[in-house]
């Protein structure tokens, strides 16, 4: 039985699926247009791929051939830190829409905050925003400072800032800055990339609970309010990361989770990104 997957709703209200299949290091072709073929038959409603990724073209694909409606799956794609700038962002997100083969993105992201032209591209964006070819916009790897910078000449706050974060990168004083800001966070690399999947503790509140350690990992960033966007190329696992909204954590568990913390950063770090 195909889980339901619950969305939340964004600042601007779009809902947005709070489980997606993330697309990053899927190899464009075959490979690409088949993990999201999959998700979409398996139940999944987000898709998320990025221009530097070389697979919107794939998701396009198999979100057309999946006989879908467009309405009904969530697509999130982002800018390019070399299309960064106005005109730049504007001319890329049309190319992104042509691969995609659709007339809107549901989310588009800035990737990373790039020194001297976020502004600019933060400012097309938002012209995008109003003008139909995105239904929300938002940021990617931005800490505290960046959108504490955004919001001194943004006319729209992020809709979302997708970051990485696991028990092992607890970044409790970004998701209550967002939290407060009514920005969502989104988790990338919610599963460490599989560094700290045998960890003592996640190994033993996976028994515990009769779940994988991989959904222990997703089910404590979604009771953290997270949206998660876990990447497999593997069929078995894409539905193991779909099923991490069927159950729940008690709050012991949750303490358990939270105290994991070591500052484990897998992916890129934006800490000190000027």
């Amino acid at each position: 039985m195909t889980p339901t997957i619950p969305s939340t709703k964004l600042n601007n209200g779009v809902k947005m699926p709070v489980v997606g299949a993330g697309m990053y290091q899927v190899p464009p072709g075959d490979t690409s247009r088949q993990v999201a073929a999959t998700a979409l038959r398996q139940g999944y409603r987000h898709l998320d791929t990025a221009q530097a990724y070389r697979n919107e073209a794939d998701v396009g694909q198999a979100l057309r051939d999946s006989g879908l409606s467009r309405e009904d799956v969530f697509v999130t794609t982002k800018l390019s830190p070399r299309n960064a700038g106005f005109a730049t962002t504007r001319a890329s997100l049309q190319e992104s829409l042509r691969r995609l083969q659709t007339s809107y993105a549901d989310l588009f992201l800035i990737h990373w905050p790039v020194q001297g032209l976020r502004t600019e591209s933060w400012k097309a964006m938002e012209g995008a925003l109003s003008e139909g070819y995105c239904r929300a916009i938002g940021v990617s790897n931005y800490t505290i400072r960046h959108l504490q910078e955004l919001e001194e000449t943004a006319e729209v706050l992020p809709a979302v800032n997708q970051v990485e974060f696991h028990p092992f990168l607890y970044q409790k004083d970004l998701l209550q800055y967002c939290q407060k800001k009514g920005i969502q966070l989104e988790a990338y690399a919610p599963l460490s990339r599989g560094e700290k999947i045998n960890h003592p503790v996640i190994q033993r509140i996976a028994h515990e609970t009769r779940h994988t350690p991989a959904q222990v990992m997703l089910r404590w960033a979604l009771q953290h309010e997270l949206v998660v966007i876990p990447k497999s190329v593997h069929e078995e696992r894409l539905m193991e990361n779909l099923r991490s909204v069927e159950f729940r954590l008690d709050s012991v568990q949750m303490q358990a989770l939270d105290t994991l913390p070591e500052n484990l950063r897998t992916c890129w770090d934006p800490t000190d990104a000027p």
